[in-house]
This record gives C-alpha cells, structure tokens and sequence, in this order.
C-alpha cells in the first residue's frame, strides 16, 4: 500500500515581477514501505519534492496522497500538526535543527509539542536514542559535544522520537567522512528491517545506498526519469550519467559480471570495499587478481 502517491505533482517557485520556475514537473510516483532513495544532481528538485511530503511545500498543481491526507493543487490545507508527527523529515544538515542544552532535552521537544507528557517524552528519548545506537550516557551531554557522526544520528533520533511512520532525510551523509556515512546508511536500513519505518533519502551518492535500498528514484530538471529497483537501475547507465549521477567503476564492472554469469546484484556485499571480491570470486579468481589454478592440476604436468 503507498504512503504516498502523486498524480501529475507539480511545483513552481513564484518570485514578483520574475516568471515562475519550475521546480517539479508533472510527477507521477509512489512510495511505499521499505527504503526508497531518490536520486539527482543539485538542482534537480530532489528537496523540493521532499519537503511536499509533510505539507511544508503543497502542489502548484496536480494532486498528491500522503497517508489520508490529499492535497490539491492551488488549494491550500492547514491544520497539519499530526501530518509532521507521523511524516518526520531531517533536513540536509540535521544538526541545525538542534538548539537545546543537551541531547534529552532536544529529544523531549517533539513529543512534548506533540501533547506527550514529560514522563513519556523522557522515554520516547531514551528509546529513539537506542535506535540509533547511542548509548544512554549521550543524554546529559551538550549535542555539539559529540563528533559530527553522533550529532547526525542525535538529529535524526530527534525526529524518531515522535514516532513517525515515514522518515523523510535530504542527503543525510553529507560532509560525513566515509565510516560515519556507512554507520549512518546501516541505521536507515535497520529501521526499515526492524522498526518497520519507511524511510525516503536523497542522496546523489550511488555507491552508498546501491546495496541497501529497495526502490529508487531518478530525477533531472524537475522531472522523473527513472522509478525501480536496483537491476533494472543499473541497466540505464546513460540515464543515471545524464542525471549526474556517477557510477562507481567496480559498480559498473559488477553489473556486468552478474548479467554474464547470472549472480543477482542483490548479493553485493552491503560495504562497497567488498565489491572487487565478489566480483573476483564471480569470475573464479583470488582476490588479488590472479585466476585460480584448478584443483586437480599439478606442477609438471
């Protein structure tokens, strides 16, 4: 069942005495359960689209279905509170959104702006902190204590902690070092396997999310060019370059391998520095490079 789906969505930023421009073009999609990412280089429109789906931005034109919500173009709703507790959306730098002296009390805000009582905005902290795999002593520091790894994920347990069913993030491995983005991707995937979240990410890092994602979504120019899963993405390699996309050599060398031998990408280890391995054991050679000698041939013969 879609939690959210758009029928001809369109969106146009309107600046006086300036023609409109167009920032989402006639969009049609869905977004169901599981991680979905969407694709696309800057200015493709990827963070305008996000931003629709807890009503911050609302269509221009056409129609769009968030959970029982439905908005229609030029026709504007309120009364939205309970649309952000369920839909909870980290932006690109998520630790902008943390003001408070230390890491509970930023957890607590939410859900006390949602009607929780202190008593259970103190424990939705403790449990949305769990989630993310930081431990309980985190909860009497300062955020901005913390190193920028453990900032994002306190950002993103601060939206967690109001329970939403959909968990919206814009590109939220950006200026992380690489062990911190891979930490960071885990979580998301865990919280789609474990805590039955759907989660929707923007990334234009294709190697990071390849692995873990279910369903992806290719923008450019406002536009969709591309919704599916992981093989038949990887078939579109023009698309995806076109998009500005880059594709990661021993990606585009895996996805030849597996249409040669029959080995489904879905078995790429989930870190790409596995990648060259699998690729290696796939064409029966070391990992080294060298092709492995059968096992019945000898020296001399």
């Amino acid at each position: 069942m879609a939690i959210v789906h758009a029928e001809r969505l369109t969106y146009d930023y309107m600046a006086q005495g300036q023609p409109p421009v167009h920032a989402l073009q006639n969009l049609d999609f869905a977004v169901g359960s599981g991680f979905t990412v969407v694709l696309g280089s800057t200015g493709s429109g990827k963070s305008t689209l996000l931003q629709h789906f807890n009503g911050i931005l609302q269509p221009t034109s056409g129609k769009l279905q968030v959970l029982e919500y439905t908005f229609e173009g030029g026709a504007k709703q309120s009364g939205l509170k309970p649309l952000r507790r369920r839909v909870g959306l980290v932006f690109q730098f998520p630790e902008h959104q943390l003001f408070e002296e230390t890491v509970e009390r930023d957890l607590m805000f939410g859900p006390i702006q949602f009607g929780a009582k202190p008593e259970a905005a103190a424990e939705a902290a403790r449990e949305a902190l769990a989630m993310v795999g930081l431990p309980s002593s985190v909860l009497e520091a300062s955020p901005f204590e913390l190193s920028g790894g453990q900032i994002r994920k306190v950002a993103i347990a601060t939206v967690l902690a109001s329970d939403p069913e959909l968990l919206v993030l814009d590109e939220p491995t950006a200026t992380l070092d690489p062990i911190s983005r891979a930490e960071l991707i885990r979580l998301l995937h865990g919280l789609c396997a474990r805590q039955g979240k759907a989660v929707v990410m923007v990334t234009h890092r294709l190697d990071e999310v390849f692995v873990h994602a279910d369903r992806f979504i290719l923008m450019k120019e406002g536009r969709i060019v591309f919704q599916g899963g992981r093989q038949e993405l990887i078939r579109r390699p023009e698309e995806l370059e076109a998009a500005g996309i880059e594709i990661p050599a021993t990606l585009r060398l895996a996805a030849l391998v597996a249409e040669k031998t029959g080995a489904p990408l879905d078995a790429l280890p989930a870190d790409p520095e596995g990648w060259a391995d699998w690729i290696a054991e796939r064409l029966g050679m070391k990992a080294g490079g060298s092709a492995e000698r059968p096992l019945d041939s000898r020296e001399g013969d």
